[in-house]
């Protein structure tokens, strides 16, 4: 017989034993799969990512606008991307003019949507059918006719349309294209970034693998006294441990199984769940073919090699004895060197990691942050025992409680290892991120306490633009209204010898509380002029300036024009600036923006001479009137659908960033729920193997709400001491990300909320058993065979 003979045989009969042994072994096996399952799915998704991702971007480029200005040509079509914000949700469009009967259709279309019609998302249709849609509904000026296919989206929550521009889009296109799928490569994360990403997918996936290993030896006490039985009928202890192996298998193969089912299940949800906004088609979350395959082959084989691992330190003799093998204290020093090697591979890393770099150690630091992780985990069985150990007295909940765990620390301690991996890893993340956002934050200028909207249109002449102005002052849950019509004006006459171009400036006509915003006027009344200059530095010097912006000065109010490629000049128009000018300094409008050149209120200049002016609001919301912002969007839509409406804000976060830690949220989010999932079914398996000395407490007259307690108490000793362990290891590693970066730590108390999200966890686990326990304390489970 040749030596893998008695493996597959044992570990065969192991597989048996999985699945055979009536309803406690069929528990068992299916709180293993249940386990093993939870964290495979996470996997299976965490897999899925990278292909996810990539397809998202597929799509996106496939739709893009071609960046290249194309020629007038039946293919050929003008457009205009526009963007709107409707209750914190982003709508973009495209409306397209073509130019003849070849101009292609976008990704998701088969035709391009007639003049005065729109093809919408699934969700924005979704959307726009609901109550809840009735104000964006007045915004889209557009007959909802087609429906965008998914090749077309990037999710299926996506708030997309298309419009068919009902009037010509010769002057106020965006831009002229005759094809989809171009898109200008993206920057490349920079070094900083990579080492939030590396850290992300560490203190992520981490947890995972660790709940794994834990839930392959659920229901061990059960087990061992099988085995034990086993000895009786003349097994040895290598065929006993290869039999515990199989079973193990066992639960992990049907794992697998359970994950790939929850896994299919979930992905399913994907479409109808936002989360962090991010949402995905169901058909998108497809694992990464290679990363499968290491799931499929490291699962079972991590629940042969705990399982006999954990039996090194087991006896299994017959008739039922199941002892220590060595009743030793635990070994510390390998446990710490854990750690020390981890903090040994990070630190020459310290100073090397900057915003200007866009490559790092990747796998030394992960090798590093996981070895720090790994290490503080493999401490918590270490501590709880030696604190235990030394807990004397109390009330009779306390004394089970710590009794309990005197005789089973070790595995009180795994079924929070995963919590421990997770807040020490989040403790570090928080670190970092607290200490370089201010890198990826920068100040706008803008100031939102002075206005909270800004718009900007361009108007066919003066009078119109004025009239634009008047609409926002009159919209629901307005407050006050900057407004003010811009155009640009030159010096008369021919271009002189020397100058490369004829001098300009910026005319702006606007009422004076208007005016007053834009620029330092102590008295101003309807008929002034002023030109208005900036600070050195901060705009066109003083001596350009007077070239156009000086009193007793003629300028031309038609310069010269550019739209689509091509220059024209139209027929001149002179005004004189008056001679009573006054002038004055610029101050900072709500957007940050400097005014300079000339200024003018309403009756000193007849605004219909303008030419191609753009009415800009700066507009003051009402908090009171909850919907004032979409009111506001809405006034816009209606003057123009292609009017541009911002959002004042007073500092900005880098897009990448914002990508980056978008999916630390959605991440997180999703860890946390799994640690949630597998505490409870820890806690539950663990509950179980109680069953019978349960019973018997209660029968000998132990109240219920004490056995209770003590179930609590066995729960909160070992996540606070690992919460204390996951806050020291998280500090630690974060003061090493810290120097790797060159940063000083921003907040000291960054673990107190992960910490309490730990806590929050522990009692909802808690109360969640709560009725489980209860019936397992009836009488009927001092029933044996």
């Amino acid at each position: 017989m040749n030596r893998g003979s008695p493996w597959i045989r044992d570990l065969t009969l192991g597989l048996r034993f999985a699945v055979t042994g009536g309803r406690p072994g069929w528990t068992r096996t299916a709180l293993t799969a249940l386990g093993v399952g939870l964290g495979v799915a996470m996997l299976l998704f965490a897999a899925s990512v990278p292909g996810l991702l990539q397809t998202r971007d597929d799509r996106a480029i496939a739709r893009a606008v071609s960046l290249d200005e194309a020629q007038r040509s039946s293919s050929s079509f003008l457009f205009n991307r526009t963007s709107t914000l409707y209750r914190g949700d982003t709508v973009n469009g495209l409306v397209i003019r073509p130019d003849g009967g070849d101009a292609p259709a976008p990704a998701g279309l088969t035709e391009l949507p007639a003049p005065g019609e729109m093809a919408v998302s699934p969700a924005l249709a979704e959307l726009l059918d609901s109550p809840g849609g009735s104000l964006l509904k007045d915004r889209l000026p557009y007959k909802v006719g087609a429906t965008i296919g998914k090749e077309g989206l990037t999710g299926r929550a996506e708030l997309l349309y298309y419009a068919g521009s009902p009037v010509s889009l010769e002057t106020g296109a965006e831009g002229r294209a005759d094809h989809y799928g171009d898109a200008s490569p993206g920057d490349p994360l920079n070094a900083v970034l990579l080492l939030i990403v590396v850290m992300i997918c560490v203190a992520l996936i981490l947890p995972v693998a660790v709940f794994i290993a834990t839930a392959v030896r659920f229901g061990g006490e059960q087990r061992d006294r099988r085995l034990a039985a086993l000895r009786l009928v003349g097994a040895d202890q290598a065929m006993t441990r290869r039999i515990a192996a199989g079973e193990s298998l066992g639960g992990a193969l049907l794992g697998l199984a359970t994950g790939a089912a929850l896994f299919a299940w979930l992905r399913q949800l994907a479409g109808s769940v936002t989360v962090w906004d991010v949402n995905a088609f169901p058909s998108d979350i497809v694992p990464s073919l290679w990363l499968t395959v290491l799931i499929l082959i490291a699962v079972p084989a991590s629940a042969i090699g705990v399982t006999l691992s954990a039996l090194r330190r087991v006896s299994i003799e017959p008739l039922g004895v199941v002892r220590d093998a060595a009743p030793r204290r635990r070994r510390l020093w390998w446990r710490l060197l854990l750690p020390a090697v981890g903090v040994a591979l990070l630190l020459p890393q310290s100073g090397s990691i900057g915003m200007e770099e866009t490559g790092i150690a990747t796998y030394q630091i992960a090798a590093g942050a996981m070895l720090v992780l790994i290490g503080t985990t493999s401490l918590l069985p270490w501590l709880v025992e030696a604190v235990v150990g030394r807990l004397r007295g109390g009330p009779v909940a306390w004394q089970l409680a710590v009794r309990r765990l005197q005789l089973s620390s070790g595995t009180a301690a795994r079924a929070v290892s995963g919590i421990v991996v997770a807040a020490a890893g989040a403790i570090a993340l928080q670190m970092l991120l607290t200490a370089v956002q201010d890198d990826f934050m920068r100040p706008t200028g803008m100031d939102s306490a002075r206005a909270q909207l800004e718009t900007r249109v361009p108007a066919k002449n003066g009078t119109l633009a004025r009239g634009m102005i008047d609409e926002y002052a009159r919209t629901k849950g307005v407050l006050g209204v900057v407004g003010f019509i811009e155009a640009g004006v030159e010096r008369p006459g021919p271009q002189r010898a020397g100058e490369d171009f004829i001098p300009t400036t910026q005319l702006t006509v606007g009422d004076c509380p208007s005016l007053q915003e834009l620029a330092k006027i102590s008295s101003c009344r309807d008929g002034d002029v002023f030109i208005v200059r900036t600070p050195k530095g901060e705009g066109p010097p003083d001596d350009y300036l007077a070239k156009t912006a000086r009193a007793g000065a003629q300028v031309n109010l038609h310069p010269e024009q550019w739209s689509q490629g091509r220059t024209t000049r139209p027929a001149p128009a002179l005004w004189r600036v008056p001679e009573s000018a006054r002038t004055v300094d610029s101050r900072p409008d709500p957007m940050g923006d400097l005014a300079f050149g000339i200024m003018a209120t309403p009756s000193a200049i007849d605004v219909k001479a303008l030419m191609s002016p753009e009415a800009r609001t700066m507009i003051k919301l009402d908090p009171a009137v909850p919907d004032a912002a979409e009111y506001a969007r809405n006034t816009a839509a209606a003057i123009d659908p292609l009017t541009s409406v911002n959002t004042l804000q007073n500092f900005e976060r880098d897009s990448q960033y914002s990508s980056v830690r978008t999916g630390l949220f959605v991440g997180a989010t999703a860890t946390m729920l799994l640690i949630a999932a597998s505490m409870l079914v820890s806690t539950l398996e663990q509950l179980r193997d109680r069953k019978r000395l349960l019973s018997v407490l209660v029968a000998f007259g132990t109240r219920r709400a004490t056995l209770s307690w003590s179930v609590l108490w066995q729960t909160a000793v070992p996540i606070v001491l690992g919460l204390t362990l996951a806050t020291g290891g998280g500090v630690g590693l974060g003061l090493v990300l810290l120097r790797m970066v060159d940063k000083q730590v921003e907040d000291w108390w960054a673990f107190l909320p992960v910490n309490a999200v730990g806590a929050a966890l522990i009692l909802l686990v808690t109360l969640l058993s709560l009725p489980v326990l209860w019936r397992l304390m009836r009488p009927d489970g001092l029933r044996t065979e």
